[in-house]
Parts: C-alpha cells; structure tokens; sequence
C-alpha cells in the first residue's frame, strides 16, 4: 500500500519528495490559501514544517486524541 499525497496537497505540489512539502508554504496543503499564508506568517509559520511543529497544533492535536478516550 502507497502513501498518496496527492490528496493532500494542491495540484501545483503533486508528485513533490515530503521534505519538498514540508519546505513549502501552508497554501500547499488542499484547503489553504495564500491569504492563510499571511495570516500564519504573523504567527511565524511559514511553512508546513512551521505548521506541523507548532505547539499549539500539538497541544490541540493532543486534545482531539485525548477526546477519543473520554466517557
């Protein structure tokens, strides 16, 4: 089974190596935009990498996780 990445990413970054992707800018990923660029570069992300570490999408990816286990 392949990993697609394809389905995740916007058509112009299709076929890019995952360290390309983590190098590109947040409007890479299907459903952003240049706009959410801006507004994440005034958070000091600027690109997917900058997304994927940031600690409050850790924090919140963690809650969501959590959520799971909740009765």
């Amino acid at each position: 089974m392949g990993l697609n990445l394809n389905k995740l990413v916007d058509k112009a970054y299709e076929g890019k190596t995952i360290n390309e992707l983590l190098d590109a800018p947040p409007s890479a990923l299907e459903g952003l935009t240049p706009k959410h660029d801006e507004l994440l570069a005034d958070l000091k992300i600027k690109t997917i990498r900058d997304l994927g570490n940031w600690k409050y999408a850790a924090k919140a990816a963690a809650l969501v996780e959590l959520s799971a286990n909740e009765a």
